[in-house]
């Protein structure tokens, strides 16, 4: 930035907006408020990046005052083309203020932005901000205007099934995935996935499995993560013979850098342990090595442990899950 400044480039927004993004993401509030001086003194021009930092900071020292000055400024900046992202940064700023009547008024504007070839995009977003501040209503009726205007993608189903299961309204969401089923010709296993997510965490294994049975008569190719949820679904209903061979299953299938809970592997080991089942448990226990999932002094001190005493399985927490990619729903322990 001092490079910029001697070159005498610094004379646009542009200019700044990086730095002072840092700034905001490190929370280092004063120097973004300096640099926000320097601008102003400069006489240089905001652009809608600029007015989205300034939001995002004053939203996170929960200066109501701050926001509420950076929008009216913002919606009279003629120099300033506004579109349907400067009105979610908005909303988004005034929830987590708190101020939810204020965010769904500035969703509203949003909404009425909407337009061209980004509408799928636009749409999925706020049905995704609908749901995340508890406004089911809205999710549903926006999902109609977007099935109206255009067809739905993957993507679209995708964001609009979890928003409907953060509402626990397990019915909806099976329609919204029928209608998935009968009108997309391109299979994405990420949408099954949400629904056994569903149905595991809700206790319905049977549901779960028949979806499975369903996916696999359609010739779909598997993927790691099905397995997976069906094996916290079937820990978390105290199956604990289902849930093993699902993980094994997962195991055997999954890629690099995958890492399940640690809690799911202990239980796993905890039941070989409890049947007697030593071999099995070793088994398991290279199969975890193979996939690179533990470290080969983590396989040496477990294979130590059987059948002699109880499975060390502190050695287990240098595990860490990495199944957080849909929200709520993908990860059953949440």
């Amino acid at each position: 930035m001092d490079k910029i400044r001697d070159l005498g480039s610094a004379k646009r927004s542009m200019a700044y907006n990086i730095l002072l993004d840092l700034y905001y993401r490190i929370g280092n509030y004063e120097k973004l408020a300096s640099l926000m001086h320097e601008v102003e003194e400069n006489g240089i021009d905001w652009d809608i990046f600029t007015y989205g930092i300034r939001l995002t900071a004053y939203a996170a020292v929960s200066d109501a005052e701050g926001v509420d000055k950076t929008v009216t400024r913002m919606e009279s900046d003629t120099s300033v083309v506004l579109d349907w992202t400067s009105y979610t940064t908005s909303a988004s700023a005034y929830a987590k203020l708190g101020l939810l009547d204020q965010a769904m008024a500035m969703m509203k504007k949003s909404e009425g932005l909407v337009s061209g070839k980004r509408s799928n995009a636009a749409y999925e977003c706020l049905i995704t901000l609908y749901a995340t501040y508890g406004k089911k209503d809205d999710v549903l009726r926006l999902w109609q205007v977007n099935k109206n205007k255009m067809k739905i993608l993957n993507k679209g189903y995708i964001g609009v099934i979890p928003s409907v299961l953060k509402f626990d309204d397990l019915e909806c969401a099976e329609r919204i995935f029928e209608e998935w089923e009968s009108e997309n010709t391109r299979y994405d296993l990420w949408i099954p996935n949400f629904m056994i997510v569903a149905y595991c965490r809700r206790g319905l294994m049977e549901k779960a499995e028949s979806l499975l049975d369903k996916i696999i008569s359609k010739g779909e190719k598997l993927d790691h993560k099905t397995w997976y949820y069906l094996a916290q679904g079937y820990l978390q209903n105290n199956q604990t013979q289902k849930a093993v061979e699902k993980m094994k299953e997962a195991i055997t299938i999954c890629q690099k850098r995958w890492k399940p809970q640690n809690e799911a592997v202990a239980a796993c080991l905890e039941y070989f342990k409890h049947e007697g089942e030593v071999e099995e448990a070793q088994n398991f226990v290279h199969l975890l090595r193979d996939k690179n999932i533990i470290s080969v002094d983590i396989q040496d001190r477990l294979l130590n442990d059987f059948p002699s005493k109880e499975p060390n399985l502190d050695a287990l927490n240098v595990l860490n899950a990495d199944d957080a990619l849909f929200g709520d729903e993908e990860t059953l322990s949440a």
